[in-house]
This record gives structure tokens, C-alpha cells and sequence, in this order.
């Protein structure tokens, strides 16, 4: 196998580093990057080569005659008529991709470029390799180039004669040379009716023997020459490729019969369609009801190997159902998945977060530990909503905070205020409640006690998260450097009961989704 486009392979570079920073640990994010990278190595072209082989086919033969001489640098045509007559060579060629085509530079004398041939692309590298600074003679001969031709094998021909005509004057000894070849003429004029001066390489302008400036016109024996012998006679348009264009229109109206020719090329089979095909299939396979045998298909090949097929299976399926708000169903699913890993534990504690089952998404939760900010952050955002749930404000506040230190986010900072609201509004209903008559000192301090011991097993929990040397550090100590929202310090007159806060703040923690 071999590639047509092998540069494009240069594209993998960003795809690896793209792929290296974005670290895929989802079974998504891990297809969607092998479909990308089929759909690089379809661009690049695979194919199977065969080996040069030789066919025949109908085309026709034309010679192409380019004026070389120093009177096609004058620029009344840009940027001159020279590379003005190159770049339309150039997209008739584009045009013309089946004609036996052959090439011929001249001046004073002929000289062959390159011959028949109907790969286009030899001519194209013959007339970039051309330097025509090279070139001595700078007269035009159009004599010399037509005797040329006719001693060429006698078979009908077109000739397509690019030049601006030089001084030639004599018309009888041209018209009696082509009436002897059997070609079909085409001329495009290369130069207008006011003429241009002559540029020189060093920046000035070319001068006669007398010093006066040498102004270049179009010849116009041109248009009589084609009349004469029938041809065509064409100028200039806009652009190279309308040009092109107009003289590939006039060369398709010629009476010129097709022949037969032997033409070689490599020729191969395609690959880049099976490459397209595969990339397709797993696009379809990943978002449709075939996600389960993509996964074990995958599986199979070695993605995720420390899993098995069965589990990545029930991983899919239980995605799928909590995407589409199944929470039961993926609960279900999720807790017969034999291994015990990260997208397990996450998953699992979102659907029961979703079911209202607060404590057992909460346990999860804490019972995730990863030394990756991005991880921890979220992990840290689910805590805090899960403990806002539970209405324990304080854990929530600190959970908020640890989130925030670890990378702004605005759902973050709001939840972060309201729960700073809601707590404000439960404490100041506590203030106005009676005391209990029978209230037992022991009793409070034993319950005081069991609250710090739980604010210290959050803090010790959020160090083994991966936080890095926050373990040994008390919780006072770690608050202080915390940087929280402020209230406006208004406070209600009229303390309201908690379940019309609850029916007013309603929705008011913003979730965004687990995976």
C-alpha cells in the first residue's frame, strides 16, 4: 500500500497533540478520535499499485508554439505577455486532459519542449523548468517554426501559435509553407494595438542603435495569416483562465478526427472509501441503538482492554438511559458492572442523584479519588449539590469553595451564593425559636462534638482526593484561606418558615450534566 497525498500525513502531528491534551477516558471521546484519524487517512490517499499499463484511447494532436522572444516581456498585458501566455497554457492543460499535446518554444529558432504525450503534467514541469534568460536569440522566426512542423509525420493536426508576431512582414512565404502541412491553425495574438516598451532585467527599458525607447505592437499580419489559411484568430481575455477558456471552445469546433494513441499509466485501487466507510459506520454504530456491538467491537480490538466486553456493554447501556432520563434503568445497569472504576462510580452516583437517593450518591462520591484538577473539580461541584440537597449549607459552602479554588465557574460561584443565602435564612429562623425547657448540656456538647468530627473527616476526604498536602492541615486554618461571596448583609425583618424558602429557591441549584 502506498499514499498519493503522503504530506497530509503531516496533519497527525496536531492530532496528537490535540489528542495528547485532550487524554480521552470515555468510550465516545475515543471513537470520535479514531473516526477523525480515518478521515486524515483518507485524504492522504491510500492506495494498491499495479504497475504501469498501457491503453488506447481517442485524442486528438496539438502542438502548442510559444513565442520565446524578447519582445513577449513587454507588459501591455500583465504582468507581461510572456507569463501571461504560461499561466493560460497552464489551465488549458486543466482543461484539456485527454488530447496527445506537444510543446514547442521558439525565436529566431524551434526548439522542442516536450513531445506528444497525454500526461499534462511533463508539459507543465517542461515550461516551469524553462528559463528563459537562458536564451540568446531574440528575434522571431514564425518561417523557421512552420518548416519545423512540416517536416513532421503527415496526419491532420492543430496548431495553437501563442505570439505577439515579432517584425516578420512577408505573409506569401507562411501561407505557402502551411498550405503543404495538414495542420489546423489557431492563433492568440499576445499584445495589444498601442504596444508597450520593453523592460530590461536591470530595470530600464530597451533602446535601438539611435537610443530611442523600442515599443513592441501586436503584428497585425497575424489576423491576415489566419484568415488566409482558414485558421483562427483570437486576443486575450481578462484572465489567463478565460483565455483558456475561449481557446478550448475554438479548438472543439475544429473538424479534427480523433486518433488513436497508446497511453501508459500507473494504475492502482483506491483505498481512501474503505478508510470513509469504517469512519461512517462507527459514527452511526456510537450515536444509534448499534452502540452495543460498536462496544464490543471495540473491545475486541484491544480498546480499554482492562475492562470486558460485558462491561463495556452495560457501561453504553446505562449512559444511554440516563441520557434519556431512564434513571432506574441505568442504576440498574451500572451496578452489574463487574468493575469497580472511575466511570462506574461517577455514572452510578449521578443516576442516584437523580433518583433523589441523595446519601448513596453522596457516598459515592466521597469514595472517588483522582489527582486530576479537572476530576476533582467536578467531583468536588457534585458534592457540594448533593449536600444542598441534604440542606447541610456548611458542607456545601466548603465544597463550593474547594471547587472554586480549583478553577472559576459561574454555576459554581451562583450555587455558592444561594447557599449562603439559604444558611443565612435558616440560622436567623433558629434565633427567633424558643429555647427548650428541658435542654440537656451533655446532649448538645455530644452533638457538637459528632458535627466537628464530621467537618474533619470532609476535609480529610477532600486531601485524599489528590489536593496535594492539605491532609495535616486543620479545618479552621484551611477556611481562613478560603475566598468566599459576601452577602449584602440585609437580613429579612420577618423570618419566614423554611418550606417557603424551599418552594421559592426551588431550581435554583444549577447541575450541569456528569459525563
Amino acid at each position: 500500500m502506498t499514499l498519493l497525498y503522503p504530506q497530509l500525513l503531516w496533519l497527525f502531528i496536531p492530532f496528537g497533540l490535540f489528542s495528547y491534551r485532550l487524554r480521552p477516558h470515555t468510550l465516545t471521546q475515543r471513537v470520535h478520535l479514531i473516526i477523525l484519524a480515518l478521515i486524515l487517512l483518507a485524504l492522504a490517499r491510500p492506495v494498491i499499485p499495479h504497475g504501469m499499463q498501457e491503453e488506447k484511447i481517442a485524442a486528438k494532436e496539438i502542438v502548442i508554439a510559444l513565442d520565446l522572444s524578447y519582445s513577449m516581456r513587454a507588459d501591455d498585458i500583465k504582468p507581461d505577455r510572456y507569463r501571461f501566455a504560461k499561466e493560460t497554457i497552464d489551465a488549458l492543460l486543466e482543461l484539456n486532459t485527454k488530447d496527445s499535446i506537444m510543446l514547442v518554444g521558439f525565436t529566431t529558432n524551434p526548439l522542442l519542449l516536450s513531445p506528444p504525450t497525454t500526461d499534462h503534467a511533463l508539459i507543465q514541469m517542461a515550461l516551469d523548468a524553462l528559463d528563459r534568460d537562458n536564451i540568446l536569440t531574440k528575434g522571431t522566426s514564425l518561417a523557421h517554426l512552420f518548416k519545423t512542423i512540416a517536416r513532421m509525420p503527415k496526419h491532420k493536426r492543430q496548431l495553437l501559435l501563442i505570439t505577439d508576431g515579432g517584425e516578420e512582414q512577408q505573409l506569401s512565404p507562411l501561407v505557402n509553407i502551411l498550405a503543404t502541412t495538414p495542420v489546423q491553425l489557431t492563433i492568440l495574438a499576445m499584445g495589444t494595438k498601442k504596444g508597450s516598451t520593453i523592460p530590461k532585467p536591470d530595470g530600464s527599458r530597451l533602446k535601438d542603435k539611435a537610443g530611442r525607447l523600442v515599443i513592441s505592437r501586436i503584428n497585425p499580419m497575424l489576423a491576415a495569416l489566419a484568415k488566409t489559411t482558414g485558421g483562427s484568430y483570437l486576443t486575450v481575455q481578462s484572465t489567463p483562465q478565460a483565455t483558456a477558456e475561449a481557446l478550448m471552445a475554438q479548438l472543439d469546433k475544429t473538424e479534427q478526427q480523433p486518433t488513436t494513441v497508446n497511453k501508459k499509466r500507473y494504475t492502482y485501487t483506491e483505498l481512501y472509501p474503505v478508510a470513509l466507510l469504517v469512519a461512517v459506520a462507527l459514527f452511526v454504530m456510537l450515536h444509534t441503538r448499534a452502540s452495543s456491538y460498536l462496544v464490543m467491537l471495540l473491545a475486541l480490538t484491544g480498546i480499554q482492554a482492562q475492562a470486558s466486553p460485558l462491561d463495556l456493554f452495560r457501561l453504553s447501556k446505562g449512559y444511554h438511559a440516563y441520557r434519556a432520563g431512564d434513571y432506574n434503568t441505568s442504576t440498574r445497569v451500572l451496578q452489574r458492572v463487574g468493575e469497580d472504576s472511575l466511570q462506574k462510580r461517577y455514572a452510578l452516583a449521578s443516576g442516584y442523584y437523580k433518583q433523589g437517593a441523595y446519601r448513596k450518591a453522596l457516598a459515592l462520591f466521597r469514595s472517588i479519588h483522582s489527582s486530576s484538577p479537572a476530576i476533582k473539580q467536578r467531583l468536588f461541584y457534585n458534592i457540594a449539590n448533593t449536600y444542598a440537597q441534604l440542606k447541610s449549607y456548611d458542607k456545601a459552602r466548603i465544597y463550593y469553595t474547594k471547587a472554586l479554588q480549583l478553577g472559576e465557574d459561574a454555576d459554581t460561584r451562583y450555587n455558592l451564593a444561594r447557599i449562603l443565602f439559604l444558611n443565612e435564612a435558616a440560622q436567623s429562623r433558629l434565633k427567633t425559636l424558643p429555647k427548650p425547657q428541658n435542654a440537656d448540656g451533655a446532649a448538645a456538647k455530644a452533638q457538637a462534638g459528632d458535627t466537628q468530627k464530621e467537618h474533619n473527616d470532609d476535609a480529610q476526604q477532600g486531601s485524599g482526593g489528590g489536593s496535594g498536602g492539605e491532609g495535616k492541615m486543620h479545618i479552621k486554618e484551611k477556611t481562613k484561606k478560603r475566598i468566599l461571596l459576601k452577602d449584602d448583609g440585609s437580613k429579612p425583618k420577618q423570618p419566614l418558615g423554611s418550606k417557603v424558602y424551599e418552594l421559592i429557591n426551588k431550581g435554583y441549584i444549577r447541575e450541569t450534566k456528569p459525563w
